[in-house]
């Protein structure tokens, strides 16, 4: 069957996943997470893409943009990612791939996932055991919201403004999100919609975004009833 083209649509955001090939690493010292910030603040502002949130793992990372256009994303990605390689191979005398075939991304109902997707990036580091507390790690949008450094290539989405009326409400209110984290299933929900390319929303959002666009969205079309497995 062939694959479906990726779900890009423009003012959704999009949760973004891009891994390395193999798991391996993809960097090797912070010269090359700043190279990666570099590449991504660059080319967010080149292809009309707001960052909203980010993390850099050893092996791969998460993005959460929303693009202006159809193309700006698929166009951010493909020259991050292409300058990115180049950057990397040089440095360590290697050649070939790095990354694990292209990029994995879908939208998201914001108001039901946006904020709890900015926690589920956050708190990466954290899953992986390599920090106590999401505040620990340096290679994420978490400490812009919290007030512990300004991250020039953020655009904070309403969502986030709306937490509060002051910076230090917001702050607050967001540090609290986050220390409270996400129930295992919307955890879950963001990895697999991510990885299938499926929308993420209610049945209301999956149903009113499948009429604005051609592109299949769900596994399950809305309205057509879910078939139950064979009885073992």
């Amino acid at each position: 069957m062939a694959r479906l083209p990726r779900l890009t649509v423009p003012g959704y955001p999009h949760h973004i996943i891009q891994r390395g090939n193999n798991r391996q690493a993809i960097f090797s010292s912070a010269a090359d997470y700043r190279m990666l910030l570099s590449l991504l603040d660059e080319n967010a502002q080149k292809f009309g893409v707001a960052l909203h949130a980010y993390v850099l793992m050893s092996n791969h990372f998460h993005l959460l943009a929303t693009p202006g256009t159809a193309e700006g994303l698929p166009q951010m990605m493909q020259a991050v990612g292409r300058r990115y390689v180049r950057y990397f191979n040089d440095r360590q005398q290697r050649s070939g791939t790095l990354w694990e075939g292209r990029y994995r991304s879908t939208l998201i109902e914001t108001e039901r996932y946006l904020l709890a997707c900015m926690v589920y990036i956050d708190l990466n580091p954290v899953r992986a055991g390599m920090v106590g507390a999401a505040s620990d790690y340096p290679w994420s949008s978490h400490g812009h919201y919290v007030g512990l450094r300004t991250d020039r290539m953020m655009t904070p989405h309403p969502l986030f403004w709306a937490l509060g009326n002051t910076p230090f409400a917001r702050e607050a209110a967001y540090a609290e999100l986050v220390r409270t984290g996400i129930a295992p299933e919307q955890q879950d929900a963001l990895t697999r919609s991510t990885l299938s390319g499926w929308a993420l929303g209610g049945e209301n959002f999956v149903a009113d975004l499948q009429k604005r666009i051609s592109r299949r969205v769900s596994k399950t079309l809305p309205g057509r009833p879910v078939s139950k497995p064979p009885v073992a």
